[in-house]
C-alpha cells in the first residue's frame, strides 16, 4: 500500500508535489498554532473561572461571618457548603436551600478536610457524581468554619470545543485554498520549464544527421524568478552551443566533400596519363627506343607528382588527426640557417625570380623540426614564384622578438584578391582557377604549410594588398608544437 501510495505521487508533475508538500507543511503548522492557542483559552478561561470563585467567596464568607448564614448573589448550578469543624472533622451545615449542595457532597467534604489540613485555600477539579466536571475551591471563612464553593466547567469545555470546531474549519479552508491556489501559481511559476521541456522535445524530434541541420528553438518564456532564469539562461546557451557545434559539422561535411571530389579530380589527371601512356606501348611505333625513352620519362614525372600529391595528403592527415607519432622531429635548429639554405635552393631553381635576403639577426636558435622548416620555406618561396610574372622580386626575412621569431616572405606580384584571402589556405584551393595544373601545383602548398607552422606551435598569415602579397611565418622561441 505504501509503495503505491509513492508510485502514484511520484508519477504527480512537480507544481502538484510541491502543492502538496506546502500544505502538508501548513498543516503541522495549523496544528501546531491551534493546540497553543485552545491550551491558552483553556488555561486563560480556567484562571478567569478561578478569580471569579474567590471574588465569590470573599463576599460570602463576610456574610456568614456577620450573620452566620450564606447570603448573598448566587451563580446559576453554582454549589455552596459551609463545614464546621472540630477536632480536624468537617461537618456540613444545614444549608438554606437544598440546591445549594450537590446530592454527593464526599468531593466537597474531602476538600474541606485538605484545607483544615494545610490551613490555606484549596482548588481542585473534580468530576461530581451525576453533575460533571466542577471547579471547587475551599477557604477558611472563621476558625473552626470553612466554606466550599463548586462552579460548573462546561461552559470553559463548550467554549474550548466551540474554538476548535472554528479552528479546525477556518484551518481545513485555508488549507484547501493554499493547496488549490498554491498549486496555480506554482504552476505559473514552473511553465518556464514546461516551455523548456517541450523545447527538448522538439530538438528531440528535430533531425539532426542532415548536413544543414539548425536549432532554432529557444527557451524564451519569462518569468520563474532568478532561478529558472538562471537555468534557462544555461538551456540557451546549451542550444547556441549545440547549434554551432551543427554548424561546424556541417561546414566540416561540406569541406570534406570539396576535399574529397578536389582529391579524386587531381589524382584523376596523373593516373589517366599513366594509362594513357601505357596504353601506347601496345603499339609498334611507341616502342620505339626514341619515343619510348619519351614515353617512359612522363610515365615517371606523372608518378612522382602523384607521389607528391598523395604524400601531401598523408602529411595533413596525420596532421588533422594528432597521431602520437607525429611528423615532426623536434631539434635545436637556428632559423636564420634555414632561411638561407632555402635562399640559395630558391635562386638555383627560379632564375627569373630575383630574391633578397633582408637583413636581420645573425642566428636564432629554436626548438623545431628543421626539415619540415625548410618544407615551409620552400613552399612560401615557390608560391612566390609561381603566381607572380618573371622577374617579380621576392624578399625574405627574419626578425625576433622577447617571445617570438617571426619569417617574413613578400612579393611584388599582383597581389591575391580580397573575396580570395580567406581561401588561399583552404586545401586544392586555387586563385587562378584557369591556371594550368602543371604550373599551378595542387592547391595544397598553403594548407600544408599552414598545419606545419600550427603543428610547431605558431601562427601563419596573410597581409599585403594590391601589388604585394606578404606571408608571415611567427614562432614561438621558447618551442612549440605536439
Amino acid at each position: 500500500m505504501i509503495g503505491r501510495l509513492r508510485r502514484s505521487y511520484r508519477r504527480l508533475r512537480l507544481g502538484t508535489r510541491l502543492a502538496l508538500g506546502l500544505g502538508a507543511l501548513s498543516l503541522v503548522v495549523f496544528a501546531v498554532v491551534g493546540t497553543a492557542l485552545t491550551t491558552y483559552m483553556r488555561d486563560y478561561l480556567s484562571a478567569q473561572l478561578n478569580d471569579q470563585l474567590k471574588l465569590a467567596q470573599v463576599a460570602q464568607s463576610k456574610s456568614i461571618a456577620d450573620y452566620g448564614t450564606l447570603t448573598g448573589k448566587k451563580y446559576y448550578r453554582w454549589y455552596y457548603a459551609v463545614y464546621d469543624v472540630k477536632g480536624g472533622t468537617p461537618v456540613l451545615r444545614e444549608p438554606e436551600d437544598p440546591a445549594d449542595v450537590p446530592e454527593d457532597v464526599d468531593d466537597l467534604t474531602a476538600l474541606a478536610r485538605t484545607q483544615t489540613a494545610t490551613g490555606t485555600e484549596v482548588l481542585s477539579t473534580e468530576d461530581l457524581r451525576g453533575e460533571g466536571l466542577y471547579r471547587l475551591r475551599a477557604c477558611e471563612v472563621e476558625p473552626g468554619v470553612v466554606l466550599v464553593s463548586g462552579a460548573p466547567l462546561d461552559d470553559i469545555e463548550d467554549t474550548v470545543r466551540q474554538l476548535i470546531t472554528v479552528q479546525v474549519v477556518t484551518f481545513v479552508l485555508a488549507l484547501l485554498a493554499l493547496v488549490v491556489f498554491g498549486r496555480a501559481m506554482l504552476r505559473r511559476g514552473l511553465q518556464p520549464l514546461s516551455d523548456m521541456a517541450y523545447t527538448a522535445h522538439g530538438i528531440a524530434s528535430h533531425d539532426l544527421s542532415e548536413s544543414a541541420s539548425r536549432l532554432p528553438l529557444r527557451a524564451e518564456a519569462p518569468g520563474g524568478g532568478p532561478e529558472v532564469e538562471e537555468l534557462r539562461t544555461a538551456f540557451n546557451t546549451m542550444l547556441e552551443h549545440i547549434d554551432a557545434s551543427l554548424a561546424v559539422r556541417a561546414e566540416a561535411e561540406q569541406r570534406l566533400r570539396r576535399f574529397v571530389a578536389d582529391a579524386s579530380h587531381e589524382l584523376r589527371t596523373p593516373l589517366m596519363s599513366v594509362r594513357g601512356y601505357a596504353d601506347l606501348f601496345q603499339y609498334a611505333p611507341a616502342n620505339a627506343p626514341e619515343e619510348r625513352d619519351k614515353h617512359l620519362a612522363r610515365l615517371r614525372a606523372e608518378a612522382a607528382r602523384m607521389g607528391v600529391l598523395l604524400d601531401d595528403l598523408l602529411l595533413l592527415a596525420r596532421l588533422d588527426a594528432a597521431e602520437v607519432d607525429a611528423p615532426l622531429r623536434m631539434e635545436d635548429a637556428d632559423l636564420v640557417d634555414l632561411v638561407e639554405q632555402a635562399a640559395d635552393a630558391f635562386r638555383a631553381s627560379h632564375h627569373g625570380h630575383p630574391l633578397t635576403v633582408l637583413p636581420g639577426p645573425a642566428s636564432v636558435r629554436l626548438r623545431l623540426d628543421p626539415h619540415r622548416a625548410r618544407q615551409v620555406l620552400d613552399n612560401l618561396l615557390t608560391n612566390a614564384a609561381v603566381h607572380t610574372p618573371a622577374g617579380t622580386p621576392v624578399s625574405v626575412g627574419v626578425s625576433v622578438t622577447a617571445d617570438t621569431a617571426r619569417v617574413r616572405v613578400a612579393d611584388r606580384g599582383p597581389g591575391i584578391p580580397s573575396g580570395d584571402r580567406d581561401q588561399v589556405f583552404d586545401r586544392f584551393y586555387r586563385v587562378d582557377k584557369a591556371r594550368s595544373r602543371d604550373r599551378g601545383g595542387s592547391g595544397l602548398g598553403l594548407s600544408v604549410a599552414r598545419s606545419l607552422v600550427r603543428a610547431h606551435g605558431g601562427s601563419l598569415d596573410l597581409d599585403g594588398g594590391p601589388g604585394e602579397t606578404v606571408f608571415t611565418v611567427t614562432l614561438p622561441r621558447g618551442g612549440g608544437g605536439r
